[in-house]
């Protein structure tokens, strides 16, 4: 199991306010992901460091944005002002998922802007809507030139991952126990004030580090 990517709720001035904000604080520029058609939403990109990558993402008006588990996550997240929306982890093998949630995996795909096609299993969003310090999995199926990874080697590194919820709750999630670092990433846990969920992540960027 590895980290695949966090996820950026676009706020209310839309994607492209919520894009430019990170490029500048990033210092790097985000690439056009394409829309989701399954799940009503678009996004845009950043690869960073060990195939990882950085999305932020909207809902359109579209109808599969208030059918789509996901969808219904991303306006949420955006009605309320937008900010991180969660995690996510790749896995080869969905099958142990599948039995331990007991829910097959459903299918997404993104269109790119140049016609490639990118599919995907994936299990775990309601759960994440409802408690989002919890991760969402997706198993990739098709073929690597789609995915994210395949458009570079970023430059900047995610190093950190501050969570308000409990390690223990994540842990059951996962299935194993998430140490103080998992795939090169550090996860700081702190109580709830609220809401559970993403607070911040730490990124290391040719321009130093940056907390966001």
């Amino acid at each position: 199991m590895h980290i695949a990517n966090l996820s950026f709720a676009a706020g209310p001035k839309g994607l492209k306010a919520a894009v430019a904000s990170l490029e500048d604080q990033l210092g790097a520029q985000f690439k056009d992901g394409g829309f989701h058609p399954r799940f009503g939403t678009r996004n845009h990109i950043l690869p960073l460091t060990r195939g990882q990558y950085l999305e932020v993402v909207e809902a359109l008006d579209h109808p599969a944005a208030e059918k789509a588990p996901f969808g219904q996550a991303v306006r949420a997240r955006s009605e309320s002002g937008g900010g991180w929306l969660g995690w996510v982890c790749e896995v080869e093998d969905m099958t142990p998922l599948e039995e331990r949630l007991q829910r097959e995996a459903g299918v997404g795909s993104r269109q790119f802007p140049d016609g490639r096609r990118l599919e995907w299993e994936q299990i775990g969003v309601r759960g994440l809507i409802a408690d989002p310090q919890l991760p969402f999995f997706v198993k990739w199926t098709s073929d690597p030139s789609t995915h994210p990874s395949a458009l570079g080697e970023g430059s900047i590194e995610l190093i950190k991952i501050y969570i308000a919820g409990s390690r223990q709750r994540v842990s059951d999630w996962l299935g194993f126990e998430l140490g103080d670092v998992f795939d090169g990433v550090e996860f700081k846990f702190t109580a709830p004030n609220g809401q559970p969920g993403i607070q911040a992540a730490k990124f290391r960027t040719p321009r130093g580090l940056v907390k966001i």
